[in-house]
């Protein structure tokens, strides 16, 4: 008999899992919980982990997220899906959202009970990705708001706060362009082919018709009619084929030594054309044959193969050219008053870390020298002895490698509201702390200029889409504080993670290379970085038209790359996200509350590791 588990969470882990196998229609699901992103693969599926709290946003997620995924392995077919999608990136991403708005209305319609919990997902991850606060249409994802709108038609029900804001960003624009489509929503919805083909149709109103690609009934037309006509080749075959041309050649000899003659004249020209090359070639002076150029240099050090398709929309930029004073100082003081609980109990690790950092620091002494100070501990044998020798101590500053700490922060959309917040304002005081102990401190931010592409995916476009072009959009990469600058100075720039529409997708490898480049040009003789991340690296953009596999990949190389090279202590913070898969060095908390804490054992831990700290402090130990 197996012992009870002592985990209060369990029962409702347990009954959440049977449950989501009775509204999928499915007992041989796999239900198991991660602090990785949900989803489902085959018979697998991933909920969000529920923590012995059980607080109510963690069971409302769960419980949301377990029936949306059940309605999509019930209502969903993967082959007729696959049938109708489209080629083209936007057009396919238009097409997820409302098949997924599809299922999960449906289960609204034969399961009400459903639809109160998947608003409870839907509203979460609007709070997440920051929708409540976007004010512009460029800013708000297409297909997200579409899949939104479709659910509120299929169902009438209204969406929760954020993900509203985003539907009617585009409504306007959605109604005008595909309102006579729309109307005939309700009689497609449960008829999944029907309702391919109506998505296909809003697809072309919208104006991304370009990007549907062939016709999917029409193929299937044109392949049972090429079967029917090789079925009636077969039934009367046609032994003549062989003998058509030698009879057209017979029957027009003109024809035939016309074609030779042509033939001839091309044959002799293009002698002509390499005749003339030849001589061009032979004409030049010797010594002055053409160079050519040197090939570009690669995009990584780490992996020559991972291409970008072009750097000219990058940039790397200062936070404070990124919005101006006054708004730099009105984030910031946002950003103290959302986090003022927070920063006693940060505080208490970072005086903690000063500490520790501090006792390193420590001044030592050298005993039995024949000048100095007079060593109290043998004062009385100098008094019996003047002449003692070895009787003075002289103090010793203790070295203590010059270091730098950089903190690169995923600056990404999925970081928006508390993650962030609390990131920003770990970093700010641990800056604090560490110029205390004359460490310096590099905060840097890593996102990108646009969603979906920006530019470089412009520029891919007007080219004709050549294949495999490597990453596909637009890094911005952020210095929020160098090096060399003091905190007092820099300590407004954190105020900008809280910026509208400054957080959009990651893309890590490239963000590591950069800040590991900018760590090697330094002089200090300890560098330590240090990645804060709540996910892998994502790009829509680049990997719609790359291996699924691609950006993660580059990491990988990066992190092997710094872990080999070892000119750089590595480690890293994941958020949600199970990091130690990728860096050797790493821990993963589930509670973004716990990353003040991490942040300070890790640093704490990794100037306790340095050799010559633990060898300074067993002879200060020794000399005491």
């Amino acid at each position: 008999m197996s012992k009870p588990s002592d985990n209060p969470a369990d029962p409702f882990k347990k009954a959440l899992a049977e449950a989501t196998k009775v509204m999928a229609n499915d007992p041989d699901l796999n239900v198991s919980y991660s602090v990785d992103p949900a989803g489902k693969s085959g018979d697998n599926m991933r909920l969000p982990q529920v923590s012995r709290r059980m607080t109510r946003d963690e069971v409302l997620l769960a419980r949301g997220t377990a029936d949306a995924l059940a309605m999509h392995h019930r209502y969903h077919d993967a082959a007729t899906h696959a049938k109708y999608a489209p080629s083209g990136d936007m057009a396919r991403d238009l097409y997820e959202a409302m098949e997924t708005a599809r299922c999960e209305a449906m289960g609204a319609r034969d399961m009400p009970g459903t639809a109160g919990n998947i608003d409870a997902k839907i509203g979460a991850e609007a709070k997440r990705m920051g929708y409540e606060g976007i004010s512009q249409m460029s800013d708000a994802p297409l297909p997200v708001a579409a899949g939104y709108l479709i659910r509120h038609l299929a169902t009438g029900r209204p969406l929760p706060q954020g993900a509203d804001n985003v539907m009617e960003l585009w409504r306007g624009f959605i109604e005008q362009q595909a309102g006579t489509t729309l109307e005939n929503l309700d009689e497609t919805l449960s008829d999944q082919s029907e309702f391919a083909r109506f998505a296909r149709r809003v697809i072309d109103d919208l104006g991304y018709g370009d990007q549907l690609g062939d016709d999917p009934d029409q193929s299937d037309d044109d392949d049972q009619d090429a079967a029917e006509d090789g079925q009636d080749e077969q039934e009367e075959p046609d032994s003549s084929g062989d003998s058509d041309n030698e009879e057209d050649a017979e029957a027009n000899p003109e024809q035939s030594q016309d074609q030779q003659q042509d033939s001839a004249e091309a044959s002799v020209n293009t002698d002509d054309m390499a005749d003339e090359e030849m001589g061009e070639e032979a004409e030049m002076p010797e010594g002055e044959a053409p160079l050519e150029p040197p090939p570009p240099p690669p995009a990584s050090e780490a992996d020559p193969n991972y291409t970008v398709f072009t750097p000219d929309f990058d940039e790397e930029i200062a936070a404070e050219d990124l919005a101006d004073p006054v708004e730099l100082e009105r984030l910031r003081a946002y950003l103290d008053q959302q986090l003022e609980p927070l920063k006693g109990a940060v505080g208490r690790l970072a005086n903690k870390l000063q500490r520790r950092l501090q006792a390193q620091q420590n001044r030592s002494w050298l005993f039995d020298l024949e000048e100095g100070i007079l060593d109290a501990g043998r004062l009385a044998r100098v008094v019996a002895n003047p002449t003692t020798p070895l009787s003075f101590k002289v103090e010793k500053d203790t070295e203590f490698r010059d270091t730098v700490v950089t903190l690169l922060l995923d600056n990404s959309g999925s970081m928006r509201g508390r993650p962030i917040s609390i990131a920003a304002i770990c970093a700010d005081v641990l800056a604090r702390t560490l110029e205390r102990c004359s460490v310096k401190v590099e905060i840097l931010g890593f996102t990108t200029r646009a969603w979906k592409g920006g530019q470089s995916r412009e520029r891919w476009l007007n080219d004709g889409r050549p294949q495999q072009p490597g990453r596909l959009n637009d890094l911005r990469h952020i210095v929020y504080k160098s090096a060399d600058a003091p905190w007092r100075r820099s300590h407004q720039n954190l105020g900008l993670m809280m910026k509208e529409g400054l957080l959009k997708e990651n893309i890590d490898g490239e963000a590591l290379e950069w800040a590991h480049r900018r760590m090697v040009n330094r002089r200090e003789a300890r560098k330590i970085l240090m990645v804060i991340s709540d996910g892998a690296p994502v790009d829509d953009s680049t990997l719609s038209v790359n291996p699924a596999n691609y950006l993660e990949k580059h990491l990988r190389d990066v992190i092997a790359m710094v872990e080999k090279k070892k000119m750089v202590e590595l480690l890293a913070i994941g958020i949600g996200h199970d990091v130690t898969r990728y860096y050797d060095r790493a821990v993963t908390i589930t509670d973004v509350d716990q990353l003040a804490g991490a942040m300070t054992e890790q640093l704490a831990a990794l100037f306790d590791s340095d050799p010559r700290a633990r060898a300074r402090m067993v002879g200060i130990k020794r000399a005491s």
